[in-house]
């Protein structure tokens, strides 16, 4: 009975706390039946379902990793509309941190990024199954922020626009040499030969990815002029006309920008072109992402995974001897691509809980659909950084940006 009347108290406390600060259109719902109103509305947006008494700590602190573990770990339930679900996920943690005082304290992550915690990594997160992401990207298999020139594309199209936006930036010509470092499943090394003329090398740390990536490779009848390997982008020898990495950097670790950009640089013939697209964090002061949430990424969606700011992006790559001569700010892009990523996965759901199981399951849906939110609201960034070695003459670079857009963006090949 004490324990009874410990847990209402607490509960009754809790949600006259929470209503000071926000009011918000959620039913909650405890594992014996009874519900409470967490605002003044008609009809809820989201029932939140608590499956026992242990889940109800996780309430009286409602951080986005906290949420998120109860979410994984089967003890949350919520209906309603995904979009809306996260919505109120976010405003849930707002006024916790509101209630709190201020922003909760954030452990400081240290990761050394050896080669062999970087390829267990890269395994954890890409390697779950080819069909799992086959599922929910679009026929490509492209899982990288796309392009939409006008807005209103199809996945699809968008990122083969995508792909080409990129070549096109970096002025790829026929008989040209590219590397492509984290080349996926080979979308863009695929393209790049078969519209572009390039000879083309793509390397990639998952074994899934660098499987069915020859198989396409050798099905496309291009295996004379396209390479996959299983590398390390550290181990990758030679020079080439071109390096495209597209969605790789976030896994290299911001103490390592230095030593990555000067590896680019190497890799780099002199007059050579080079390409950076990655996520960045919107905080300057230490790449953090103004939002909690990075407890649940690093323990269940990207281990080992940082976001520098975009200051520091350049900043290091000048330190490895690159200029930037382009930079293009691509987020709303990558909110637009979530949001057909999450759609996608919703529309499948009962197919890929069958192939990964409940708890993946759960812990892509948050990651997804959570993520498309963050680019929307500017918690998350994500540019296009072209760039060639410093000390270039002048006159190699072009009077406008006039030649990306000469030919329409994604012409057939």
């Amino acid at each position: 009975m004490f324990f009874k009347q410990t847990i209402e108290t607490q509960l009754d406390h809790w949600i006259n706390e929470l209503r000071q600060h926000v009011n918000l259109p959620v039913s909650l719902r405890l594992w014996n039946g009874s519900e409470y109103a967490l605002g003044t509305f008609d009809k809820p947006a989201v029932t939140m379902t608590l499956r026992d008494a242990k889940a109800l700590p996780l309430l009286l602190t409602p951080t986005l990793d906290n949420l998120g573990e109860a979410y994984v770990q089967q003890k949350i339930d919520f209906e309603g509309k995904l979009s809306d679900i996260i919505d109120v996920s976010y405003r849930f943690s707002e006024a916790a941190a509101t209630s709190a005082g201020g922003m909760l304290a954030r452990v400081a992550r240290q990761f050394t990024h050896t080669k062999q915690e970087d390829r267990a990594a890269i395994q954890y997160h890409y390697d779950v199954s080819n069909d799992f992401y086959r599922r929910w990207l679009d026929p490509r298999m492209v899982y990288s922020c796309a392009y939409f020139e006008n807005g209103d594309e199809d996945l699809a199209t968008a990122q083969t626009k995508k792909i080409d936006h990129i070549l096109t930036k970096i002025r790829l010509q026929p008989g040209q040499t590219l590397l492509d470092i984290g080349c996926g499943w080979g979308a863009l090394v695929l393209r790049a030969a078969e519209k572009f003329g390039a000879r083309c090398v793509g390397i990639t740390l998952s074994q899934n990815q660098f499987d069915l990536a020859r198989e396409r490779v050798k099905a496309a009848g291009l295996e004379d002029r396209v390479e996959i390997r299983l590398q390390d982008y550290r181990d990758t020898t030679g020079t080439f006309d071109r390096v495209t990495s597209v969605g790789m950097f976030e896994h290299v670790g911001k103490d390592n920008l230095p030593g990555y950009f000067r590896k680019i640089h190497d890799l780099l013939v002199d007059g050579g072109y080079a390409m950076n697209h990655g996520i960045t964090s919107p905080d300057p002061q230490n790449g953090e992402v103004p939002m909690d949430g990075s407890e649940f990424m690093d323990r269940y969606v990207f281990p080992q995974g940082e976001l520098p700011h975009i200051g520091l992006v350049l900043k290091t790559m000048q330190e490895g001897g690159l200029e930037a001569y382009d930079v293009e700010l691509i987020r709303r892009h990558y909110a637009q691509t979530l949001r057909h990523w999450a759609d996608n996965f919703e529309a499948d759901a009962g197919a890929i809980r069958d192939l990964v199981g409940e708890k993946t399951y759960r812990i892509w849906r948050v990651y997804l659909a959570g993520c498309s939110h963050a680019f929307e609201t500017g918690k998350m960034s994500i540019y296009q950084v072209a760039c060639h070695r410093a000390g270039q003459s002048a006159t190699r670079l072009p009077w406008s940006r006039r030649y990306m857009y000469e030919k329409p963006i994604g012409e057939p090949a």
